[in-house]
């Protein structure tokens, strides 16, 4: 595994190509700034998608520098080609996953010119339900266990490389062979056969399962080890161009108040940009969504990336890094306000699914309950206080699509691809529990006498 990891990174490495050098002038008298992100990797959306779609960027750089600026967007699958780019001098300003940045930031150490700066979060899930295992509908792979001398597709030194070894550590699972494969290439390898699970970060999980093509096997939110995403910057552009960066986070925060304020807008923006269907945005980027979108370096994303640490020296793609130096949200603090050092400890999702549950006629003021329908041909969601509610809100009214979060993980999943507990000694308006995986449902009903499994169609009707 240690081989194939520092093969994928030199291959990464191997990648750059002849793209204009960042900061050189471009269009007459404009300079040129260039961003890397993920599109399709949608917690990064205020640093990437969103931001680039909604003009907030460039309209910044006008207000707050007073120059002409050219802002060349460079799209990637996955962080390792992003950091390439950025050592290469060809890439100013980049967003990843956690375990990427600390690659990006052990690599742009080991010289004084190739530096890089962690300077914004984007988007996180305290329990790290953003990445997930899944397996081929009807699989016969039912728990981690059964994974055991089977081949399993992952992106190695991505965080969902990190679940995957993490979950089957905590559950004894040993003699798993895992391919290293960037995420369309897994999915590929899943529908033939070729893998029989795949460990992938947002929004493959549940692109697959929205297709009809997977369902998920293991919920990173299990772990509660916090994952998130971040913004880096060369340190060198950074000192030169600090206007530039101050611009790109004045930036950043109007894409993520934007989502706050209105993130079924937010997700179709990232649908249209995408080719992702707006029912998988919204699952992750909507209101209670799986990603809490906040600009800060919270102190438990920190301590949570130097837990990383150990893993990413053990399968060989990092050798050592200096966090101290690498984390500076001094950028930050000059663009956020008074309000900085107040919300810093604040981990709760701003996007909140709030409301009066119409059917059950009761405020939706309960986040770990908080579920939601969005009706057929409707152009708005509506709350439902509880799961329970949510399925007699779906004998109303035919779903597009209907969410709910995990009973115990709190993972937003949709309705109809959950396993869902009848349970009679909860109360009235809370007897339905979804669970996003079979082993959390049997779980549940081994500690609960009289609970028991039951067909989504069948708790709709006894809902």
């Amino acid at each position: 595994m240690r081989r194939i990891a520092i093969l994928a990174l030199a291959a990464a490495v191997a990648a750059t190509s002849g793209c204009t050098v960042a900061g050189n002038a471009a269009d007459g008298d404009a300079q040129q700034v260039v961003v890397g992100y993920q599109s399709k990797t949608i917690n990064t959306v205020t640093a990437g998608t969103l931001l680039k779609a909604q003009g907030f960027f460039e309209k910044r750089l006008a207000e707050i520098t007073g120059k002409k600026f050219q802002v060349v967007w460079q799209d990637y699958d996955t962080g390792a080609p992003i950091t390439a780019q950025m050592i290469a001098g060809k890439i100013d300003i980049g967003s990843m996953g956690d375990y990427p940045l600390l690659i990006n930031g052990s690599r742009g150490q080991q010289n004084a010119e190739t530096r890089t700066k962690l300077i914004s979060a984007t988007g996180f899930n305290i329990r790290g339900a953003l990445n997930m295992v899944v397996t081929t509908p009807g699989s016969k792979i039912t728990s981690l266990g059964d994974l055991k001398g089977k081949a399993v597709s992952t992106s190695v030194g991505s965080a969902a490389h990190g679940t995957l070894v993490q979950a089957l550590e905590r559950y004894g699972v040993t003699d798993v062979r895992v391919e290293n494969q960037v995420p369309q290439v897994g999915a590929s390898a899943l529908q033939s056969g070729n893998v029989v699970a795949l460990s992938q970060f947002v929004a493959w999980p549940a692109l697959l399962v929205h297709r009809g093509e997977a369902q998920p096997l293991y919920d990173g939110g299990d772990l509660k080890v916090p994952t998130f995403h971040g913004v880096v910057v060369r340190e060198s552009y950074a000192r030169d161009n600090p206007d530039v960066v101050k611009a790109f986070l004045k930036a950043q925060l109007d894409a993520t108040r934007f989502l706050w304020a209105d993130p079924l807008a937010a997700a179709q923006s990232v649908a249209d940009a995408t080719g992702l269907p707006p029912e998988v945005v919204y699952l992750y980027n909507g209101a209670g969504g799986q990603v809490t979108f906040d600009v800060q370096l919270k102190q438990v994303l920190r301590d949570a990336h130097a837990h990383d640490v150990p893993f990413l020296k053990s399968i060989g793609v990092l050798q050592s890094i200096d966090l101290a130096a690498f984390v500076d949200d001094s950028y930050l603090r000059a663009v956020y306000g008074d309000q900085y050092d107040a919300d810093f400890a604040a981990t709760a999702n701003r996007a909140a699914i709030t409301g009066t549950d119409e059917v059950c006629g009761r405020p939706v003021t309960d986040p770990a309950l908080a579920s939601e329908i969005w009706p057929v041909g409707a152009d708005r969601t509506k709350p439902a206080a509880t799961p329970t509610c949510l399925l007699r809100a779906v004998r109303k009214e035919k779903p597009r699509v209907a969410y709910v979060p995990d009973a115990v993980t709190g993972t937003r999943w949709f309705a109809d691809r959950s396993r869902w507990v009848e349970d009679p000694a909860a109360p009235a308006d809370e007897r339905f529990k979804p669970f996003v995986t079979r082993t959390a449902a049997d779980a549940y009903t081994a500690a609960h006498p009289g609970a028991r499994v039951v067909p989504y169609a069948q708790a709709v009707a006894r809902a």
